[in-house]
This record gives structure tokens, C-alpha cells and sequence, in this order.
């Protein structure tokens, strides 16, 4: 995806990323906390970079960060709609990003309805967005990528208790990163008043009110069962908050209020 979301040329993306993060540095003073969750958009850079960077820069990034994005392309070879990639590497302009069988594989044995299929991987752009952000703050970070197919509650919280107890028994700190976007292609005014309702739904760490709302009230946000797995996660981890440090939307660059996406930074302490 590079050359389309972010730039092609290694140097010119590491300086785009590291101007995002100290810009983002200066807004919130030093970093430096862990987190259970974190939410970060996957839009092109000059659109939702400065939301992610918010949310990383408040960061103690582990070396180990689960990715859960949603299924752009409807393409899914996975029995019970998780598609794990599940060893190997992932590859951006700034070098490979190992993913961490070991983990991969304890969450196959604690989950049915995780299952490897690279086809759900291949031209999907929700998790290989992130990693530059990832690689920049650790060049030794592992992933373990995960696409979702579905977006019912049930799924979502069994897959997120799963999660949390592989995170439980995991020998190191564990990220658990959902990438996502917002209400898309809606007038501002629309799309600011379903965002804050989504997010009401994410800082209450409700990940069933989160499904439920998006399908009441035409809430198209993408990325909303990888959100609700996280939230059942961190719930189950003990978390009891969340903390929106970010949103914009696309009309903030674009300057066209017609048609807009919506990105949304969350950190859950």
C-alpha cells in the first residue's frame, strides 16, 4: 500500500512518520505509558496520520502488538471469519515486520474461530497501515495480524476473551492494537454527530452497545468488530476506561464538507 496511504520512498516515510509522532509529542508532552488498547485509523497519511500519531506518541510500545483490522474485500478463506497471517513477515518500505507464530498459534488453540488465510491478507491495507508507526517507535516489534469477516457481538466476545487469556499467559507485554476508521461519506455535520456517538459507545468499553449502535443508527464504521474485540479484551484484562485522544475528519484537509471519513484515536489505559 505504499505510494497510496503513505509514501513510497523509505526516507521520506520515516521523515513523514517522525514528524507525525514529534508534532503529535509536542500536543501531549512526554509518552511513555503502557496500554492494554489502543483504536488507530488506517486511512492515507495526510488524512488520519495525525490521529494515529496521537495515539502512539502516548505509548510505551511492547515489542509485541496484536492487530485486529476489518475485511475490506469481503474475501475471507477462514472457517470462523478470523483470518490469521501466521508467521513470516510483513513488508513496508522500512523493512520486514516479523509476525510472532508462538502467539499465533496459542490464539488458533484458544479460539475457533481463528484460522490462517493469507487470501483475506493480501490486498488489505487495515493492518500494514499501521505497522510504519509501529517500526519507527520499535524496530523490533512483532505483529500478529488478524481480519475479521464478521460483526456480531457474540464472535467479538468470544474472540476477545480468548485474546485476553493468551495475553494473560503470554510471557511479555501484549498490544492490542484495532484498526479502524470512522462514519464514512456523510456530510461533516452527520458524520461528527455519528462519530461521538460511536465513541461514547468505545470510552464505555461496550463493545456490544458499539455493534448494536452502528447497525440502529447507519454507523458505517469499519473497523467496528476488531474495536469490540478489543474492548471485550481489556475488559477482561481488568480495564475500566477509555480515553478518545484524537478526532478529525477528512474535510479538515480536504476542506470539502460533502462527503467525509471520520478517525478516531483511543487509548485504553
Amino acid at each position: 500500500m505504499s505510494g497510496r496511504f503513505y509514501p513510497a520512498d523509505p526516507v521520506e516515510l520515516d521523515a513523514t512518520v517522525a514528524s507525525l509522532l514529534e508534532d503529535a509529542r509536542k500536543a501531549v508532552g512526554p509518552s511513555g505509558r503502557p496500554a492494554v488498547g489502543v483504536i488507530a485509523p488506517h486511512a492515507g497519511y495526510v488524512y488520519s496520520g495525525p490521529t494515529a500519531a496521537a495515539v502512539f506518541a502516548r505509548l510505551a510500545l511492547p515489542s509485541l502488538v496484536v492487530i485486529l483490522a476489518p475485511n475490506h474485500t469481503g474475501i475471507c478463506r477462514a472457517p470462523g471469519g478470523a483470518s490469521l497471517w501466521e508467521d513470516g513477515a510483513f513488508r513496508t518500505p522500512l523493512g520486514d515486520v516479523p509476525v510472532d507464530a508462538a502467539f499465533g498459534a496459542a490464539l488458533r488453540d484458544a479460539s475457533p474461530l481463528v484460522g490462517v488465510d493469507h487470501e483475506a491478507h493480501r490486498v488489505e491495507h487495515a493492518v500494514e497501515v499501521e505497522l510504519p508507526f509501529l517500526q519507527w517507535l520499535r524496530r523490533d516489534v512483532r505483529i500478529v495480524p488478524l481480519v475479521l469477516a464478521w460483526d456480531d457481538w457474540e464472535p467479538a466476545r468470544a474472540l476477545g476473551e480468548a485474546l485476553a487469556r493468551v495475553v494473560s499467559e503470554a510471557p511479555e507485554p501484549v498490544l492490542l492494537l484495532a484498526s479502524s476508521d470512522l462514519n464514512h461519506y456523510e456530510p461533516a455535520a452527520v458524520s461528527e454527530r455519528k462519530d461521538a456517538r460511536a465513541l461514547e459507545a468505545v470510552t464505555a468499553l461496550d463493545g456490544a452497545e458499539l455493534l448494536a449502535r452502528c447497525r440502529r443508527e447507519g454507523i458505517s464504521m469499519c473497523g467496528r468488530a476488531p474495536v469490540a474485540v478489543v474492548l471485550a479484551a481489556a475488559r477482561a484484562l481488568g480495564a475500566d476506561r477509555a480515553e478518545v485522544v484524537d478526532y478529525r475528519h477528512s474535510g479538515w484537509v480536504s476542506g470539502d464538507d460533502s462527503q467525509v471519513v471520520g478517525y478516531g484515536g483511543v487509548v485504553i489505559p
